[in-house]
């Protein structure tokens, strides 16, 4: 267990907490604690999630501008929901390209759990887009990220972080009650 490590647990509770309140400051600390953890799954030889973390950047900048705009009459941005059939569109998307990117890291690269450490990356990617969108099954998408990260940062040694995750699983059950919560509030 690593400072960096402790650091990036620490900033990443702090993220999602802000994130389910659907506080704006869950941006720019979810910003730092991408970039620390970039160098800590670096350091574990799990690339796919060291790579995962540049793409959050770029997502974690795009939530925290998408969410500043708001909607187009100048409110909060609301919770809105997927319909079946982009359900399956996603699920699809993410199965495929966890295979070929799960494949490509296989056959070359040294990347530990590869397949594994792909579906955290594909996954994450899609449940991180449809958070900067405000999209409810965000959560759902991080229910099942999590789950496979905890085996997968367990079994790398990564005790603190596969604690984390726990930690996430839960916060990822409050944080979808919350923002149904806010729909069932709101005129729909």
């Amino acid at each position: 267990m690593s400072p960096w490590e402790i650091a990036g647990t620490m900033l990443g509770v702090t993220g999602v907490w802000l994130m389910i309140r659907q506080h704006i400051w869950g941006w720019p600390v979810g910003l730092v604690q991408v970039a620390v953890y970039a160098w800590v799954f670096y350091d574990a030889k799990l690339y796919s999630d060291a790579i995962l973390q540049v793409f959050f950047f770029v997502v974690q900048v795009y939530g925290w501008w998408h969410w500043l705009r708001g909607s187009s009459k100048g409110a909060p941005l609301p919770v809105t929901r997927l319909s079946a059939a982009a359900i399956a569109k996603w699920m699809a998307v993410g199965v495929l390209f966890s295979a070929g990117w799960g494949t490509f890291m296989h056959r070359t690269t040294d990347a530990a759990l590869p397949w594994w450490d792909a579906f955290i990356l594909v996954f994450s990617l899609i449940a991180q887009w449809l958070q900067a969108r405000k999209v409810l099954e965000n959560w759902t998408g991080w229910l099942i990220v999590n789950t496979v990260a905890i085996g997968v940062y367990w079994a790398k040694d990564l005790r603190l972080t596969s604690g984390l995750y726990l930690i996430f699983w839960f916060m990822a059950v409050w944080g979808w009650r919350e923002w149904r919560a806010t729909m069932k509030g709101a005129a729909a």
